[in-house]
């Protein structure tokens, strides 16, 4: 088809591709002429983006993008009820989290506290367990009879909180469970979230325990 100028202005028989290359430039393109459909996917790459808000972001910003160190997300446990154990030397769960770590380089920094009083005579411990791998035993209890040596737990049932931190590395992607597991020595009660004076009641101050879960960019 013959190349026709129109008196119009406009010019017809041009094919696709029938312009020089380098001919048409940037002052060419009408102000709004070119919109999403004529970009070719993937071409506009990190070079050419000048800047972005931060309203264009949507979802979950990946761990990539995080400096390393940087908390990406928390979840927690709170266990208020109280309760008395007698289970004698097994270990017994307590508080259960699962986490979902967004990258296999992230950290878990898991961080307890139990409130617990051992009656008595009662001894035991706590620990943080990864699913079903014991993390290390992390904080004891005890009753020394002799006077002035009760340290824990004695027969007034004054508690303490048991506290414990731990960075794992789970190396996962996969919703990964912590627990906390208590162990005593004997069948001697031991109470959970109580107040004072064994009272399981706010007027005397009930306590509670929590397991806190916090994923870290590696």
């Amino acid at each position: 088809m013959a190349i026709v100028i129109n008196g119009s202005g406009t010019v017809t028989g041009l094919s696709v591709g029938g312009l020089p290359d380098g001919t048409v430039d940037a002052g060419t393109l009408a102000t709004n002429s070119v919109d999403s459909a004529e970009l070719i996917d993937g071409s506009v790459d990190d070079s050419h983006i000048g800047a972005l808000a931060a309203s264009k972001l949507s979802g979950t910003v990946a761990a990539a993008r995080m400096p390393a160190g940087s908390v990406l997300q928390v979840v927690q446990e709170i266990w208020t009820t109280a309760a008395g154990s007698t289970v004698e030397d097994t270990w017994t769960d307590l508080l259960s989290l699962a986490i979902t770590p967004s990258s296999s380089s992230s950290k878990i920094y898991a961080m307890y506290s139990i409130s617990a009083a051992g009656q008595s005579g009662q001894r035991g411990g706590f620990r943080l367990v990864r699913g079903s791998t014991p993390l290390g035993i992390a904080t004891s209890f005890g009753n020394r009879t002799a006077a002035g040596n009760a340290f824990m737990g004695n027969s007034d049932n004054n508690h303490d909180n048991h506290v414990f931190f731990y960075l794992d590395s789970p190396s996962t992607t996969s919703a990964t469970s912590y627990k906390v597991q208590f162990h005593s020595e004997n069948t001697t009660q031991v109470n959970f979230n109580y107040g004072w004076d064994n009272a399981n009641d706010v007027t005397h101050y009930r306590s509670s325990s929590t397991l806190t879960l916090m994923e870290i960019a590696g």
